[in-house]
């Protein structure tokens, strides 16, 4: 009696024994699954839903080793930039979120099935790993995605769009130039990285360039998508995998600039421009008044259009609050020239020091030019009255003087001989009060010339400190306004093409 009668084998030939009986069990499983009858008779795809389902389990993690860690690859892909709240601090984007791992328990043999290699079956049929975003602080109208794909190898597929509503630190400093990156992290919320590990399904060279489904017509223009793998523990002994995707976005500028830059621009220009009226005109006063009272309308309009946070202010609310404060300067400034040019007979004479540093120092070093056009009329009408009262009112007067004189003492002359030969006393001269008031009068004429020509030279000094100051002034806003404008404008080109 050889070994083989008393029942004793091989081991080698034992095992394949086994093997045989295992897979003859399961062709007879599946037959025995795929004996439907009725309508589902010949249905493939009905014969192996049964066959995968039969004895599943979705509720445990799909690994034959519990020692083996499920590896669940992930992709991103942001399709439309929907809404960025800066008061609230909060990002909403529509993405397409794909992820992938491998089941153990649901793999067939295609020639079982008629070659059938991948099918689609519900996922709430199967294991699916808890991955969820950190940052998310509210649900999206996300359509639900019924169904996975899983391959013959046991490969599951889960893609599906998200509307995704995450937390975001947004800096709106440089707005309307303005960068922002937003992160969206990834993470297991249950389990440890022994049990679920994270990768990406494609390289992170690829990830970041890709805007192949980007809707690029909005507000925002999306330049890159970086990711990041780490692995943190929050007690020292459990440790999570992450995987953080930082979607890095910048804001089309042209609205903003076109609707708030330039119509401020081009209010400051008109205001600059108004420094040409003369400087004794009322005008210019009103002028200044009116581009105050436009600025301030169009602040009003524009201020649903910044964006408000509670922790900082838009560069350009500042720019703004600037050429407000530069428009009330400007109506300083003219309201005091105005000052010294009008009234002259109520002001005192220029100081000493004042003509000093404004009328002799000021236009040498700032080549500013002494004289004004109005301070030369003032100056052309005084000589010209001066010359008048020299060659006629004084002459006039002394020539009267001289001419009363002679005939008082003709006159007395006369009357006293006629008196004398006829025995009488000499009489009074009953012209002479006449002539007295008439002299009075013509004193007090003089003086009124001289006062008014004193006060005429008094104004005109005054109108020349005013006008150097004017200049000055305006020199003085002209640069503060350019390097204004040209620092703003550096920054915002720098902004802009970081």
């Amino acid at each position: 009696m050889d070994m083989e009668d008393i029942g004793i084998r091989h081991p080698k030939a034992f095992h394949q024994s086994s093997r045989q009986r295992s897979t003859a069990g399961e062709e007879n499983t599946v037959k025995k699954l795929g004996s439907s009858t009725g309508r589902f008779a010949n249905a493939t795809l009905v014969r192996l839903s049964e066959y995968l389902s039969a004895g599943y389990k979705k509720g445990v993690r799909p690994v034959k080793d519990w020692r083996t860690s499920t590896i669940v690859a992930i992709d991103l892909m942001v399709y439309s930039i929907l809404n960025v709240d800066e008061k609230n601090q909060v990002l909403t984007t529509y993405v397409w979120y794909r992820q992938s791992w491998t089941d153990e328990f649901l793999v067939w043999n295609p020639e079982d099935f008629d070659e059938v290699k991948q099918m689609s079956i519900p996922t709430a049929n199967v294991w699916v790993p808890d991955i969820l975003i950190n940052e998310f602080v509210d649900v999206g109208k996300s359509p639900d995605i019924p169904y996975v794909y899983v391959t013959h190898d046991g490969l599951v597929r889960n893609y599906k769009p998200i509307q995704v509503v995450t937390a975001c630190t947004l800096n709106i400093y440089n707005f309307p130039f303005d960068v922002q990156k937003c992160s969206l992290t990834f993470q297991s919320w249950l389990h440890t990285i022994d049990d679920i590990n994270i990768t990406l399904m494609r390289s992170p060279e690829e990830l970041r360039e890709d805007k192949s489904v980007f809707m690029n017509q909005g507000e925002w223009e999306l330049l890159h998508i970086l990711s990041n793998y780490t692995i943190f523990s929050v007690d020292n002994d459990d440790y999570y995998a992450e995987m953080k995707f930082r979607v890095v976005i910048r804001r089309r500028p042209l609205f903003y600039t076109v609707n708030l830059l330039l119509p401020s621009i081009f209010l400051m220009v008109m205001d600059i421009v108004g420094f040409y009226l003369p400087p004794d005109s009322g005008e210019r006063v009103s002028f200044k008044i009116t581009l105050l009272l436009g600025y301030s309308v169009f602040l009003i309009i524009v201020s649903d259009t910044l964006p408000a946070t509670a922790i900082g202010t838009p560069l350009i609310g500042v720019y703004f609050v600037v050429c407000m404060a530069l428009l009330v300067i400007s109506l300083t400034e003219t309201v005091l020239i105005v000052r010294l040019v009008h009234k002259q007979d109520l002001q005192q004479p220029v100081p000493h020091w004042v003509k000093y540093l404004v009328l002799e120092r000021a236009p040498v070093l700032f080549c500013i030019h002494k004289k004004h056009r109005l301070c030369s009329r003032l100056s052309s009408q005084a000589s010209d009255l001066e010359h008048y009262k020299d060659n006629n009112y004084g002459t006039a007067q002394c020539t009267l003087h001289h001419t009363c004189e002679i005939g008082r003492r003709l006159s007395n002359r006369d009357r006293e001989c006629g008196l004398l030969g006829q025995g009488l006393p000499p009489s009074r001269d009953p012209t002479r009060p006449v002539m007295d008031n008439i002299l009075q009068e013509v004193t007090a004429i003089r003086h009124f010339l001289e006062k008014r020509d004193r006060c005429r030279e008094v104004a005109k000094e005054w109108l020349q400190v005013g006008y150097v100051l004017d200049v000055l002034l305006f020199r003085v806003y002209l640069v503060a306004v350019v390097a204004y404008s040209i620092t703003l404008g550096t920054l915002w080109s720098v902004w802009q093409v970081a």
